[in-house]
């Protein structure tokens, strides 16, 4: 499982906000943000497994997010299947959420294992779900949105139940609102969290920053975008954020 939380419209000076961590195999190759493509300019993470990105950001201003669905809810993944990945890199060659949204309605879920897909810009966002092989569409309205391996902002799955308080709350103090950026230590902080409880549905640790062993919280993002049509601020942490420090990555 994977987090991602979004401020959308929240902020005055910043309309899209976002903070995620990347759960995963320890032992799965990944680049860290790179460029991923040209035209247009493409910058993410890199699977070199499955070759996709679960994170990006284009020169357009336009972010896409992968999470997957819940296994107990989609049934076990195939690996015959496309990748998921692939489908986050190929959202992010359209240069607005509703051009991605559109690509989207055009795919056929069953040629996917299940997944979560954010696609956000400026002036819009929308979360795909895939289970069961069929695509569905929500669109975000304005305020604070958090999205695990569940449906958007969905208070059955422990992460959100315990976390989105603790975000929203954020979302409202005045010296964040003010400049979230000065203050991303504080976004920081949220996701480094250890505290989630059980998950009632599976028995498992259910954390935001997540340590199992093979698998957990490989990475962790920051993402600043400022009103203006050009400035995006990137920050990345190499490794779970409770012990990695986030340093500037690049922007497209």
């Amino acid at each position: 499982m994977c987090t991602l939380a979004i401020y959308f419209r929240v902020l005055t000076d910043y309309p899209v906000v976002v903070a995620a961590n990347r759960d995963e195999f320890l032992d799965r190759p990944a680049l860290p943000p790179t460029m991923l493509g040209d035209r247009p300019r493409i910058i993410g993470g890199k699977d070199l497994r499955a070759r996709g990105t679960w994170l990006g950001i284009n020169e357009h201003g336009l972010i896409a997010g992968l999470l997957n669905r819940r296994i107990a809810e989609t049934g076990p993944n195939d690996d015959k299947l496309r990748s998921r990945g692939l489908l986050c890199l190929d959202a992010l060659q359209h240069s607005t959420a509703a051009g991605a949204l559109h690509y989207l309605e055009g795919q056929r879920g069953r040629d996917y294992n299940g997944f979560n897909l954010l696609m956000a810009s400026r002036d819009e966002a929308f979360v795909a779900y895939n289970r069961g092989g069929e695509i569905e569409i929500v669109q975000l309205t304005p305020g604070f949105h958090l999205l695990t391996n569940a449906d958007v902002d969905d208070f059955e799955c422990p992460r959100i139940s315990r976390s989105y308080s603790r975000f929203a709350e954020l979302g409202r103090r005045e010296e964040f609102a003010a400049d979230p950026l000065a203050r991303r230590d504080d976004l920081a902080a949220l996701l480094a969290d250890h505290s989630t409880q059980l998950d009632a549905r599976t028995g498992r640790p259910n954390s935001l920053c997540l340590h199992l062993g093979d698998y957990g919280t490989r990475s962790s993002s920051l993402i600043f975008m400022r009103r203006d049509a050009t400035t995006v601020d990137h920050f990345f942490s190499a490794g779970p954020p409770c012990t990695t420090s986030y340093q500037r990555a690049p922007v497209p």
